[in-house]
């Protein structure tokens, strides 16, 4: 379901963004980068996240840290990672290709003011070799974000 569900949420919203799928995969930060030409900190990377019950979604610059403290402070609890079945159960995305579009159902997404330096990001498109290329403001409107300052 995964890439088939981010290309369907980009027909129906974003119709100008083309999904770019890439012989090499573009599982982690540095071969993103190196995948679509651009430094490893405008990669948008997508962590699934737990605080007590709630699953979210952070996406922040590649190079990027959790602050706990900020985080904490925000939310008001520890982050927890999830693990790569919870990942995909709650996103439909595999661990290297997850993002915030065509999820299976509604999650709360919050982008990280990390990316605010760029004009262009480049989020995974639900692949590991599969990404997109857009302002970090477009992309926070189409996936209905919240700004945050939660990394260092």
């Amino acid at each position: 379901m995964s890439l088939s569900s981010v290309r369907a949420f980009f027909a129906e919203n974003a119709p100008d963004i083309a999904v770019i799928v890439t012989e090499q995969s573009s599982a982690t930060v540095q071969l993103a980068a190196q995948a679509h030409g651009v430094e490893p900190a405008q990669i948008a990377k997508t962590i699934c996240l737990r605080v007590g019950d709630k699953i979210m979604l952070i996406v922040a610059g590649g190079l990027a840290r959790l602050d706990n403290r900020k985080f904490k402070d925000r939310f008001g609890g520890k982050p927890r990672m999830l693990d790569a079945e919870e990942v995909v159960a709650a996103t439909s995305h595999p661990v290297g290709g997850v993002c915030p579009f065509g999820l299976p159902s509604p999650l709360p997404v919050y982008c990280d003011a990390s990316l605010k330096r760029f004009d262009e990001v480049v989020p995974a498109a639900g692949a590991t070799n599969a990404a997109v290329k857009l302002s970090p403001d477009r992309m926070a409107a189409l996936v209905e974000a919240e700004w945050v300052d939660v990394c260092q």
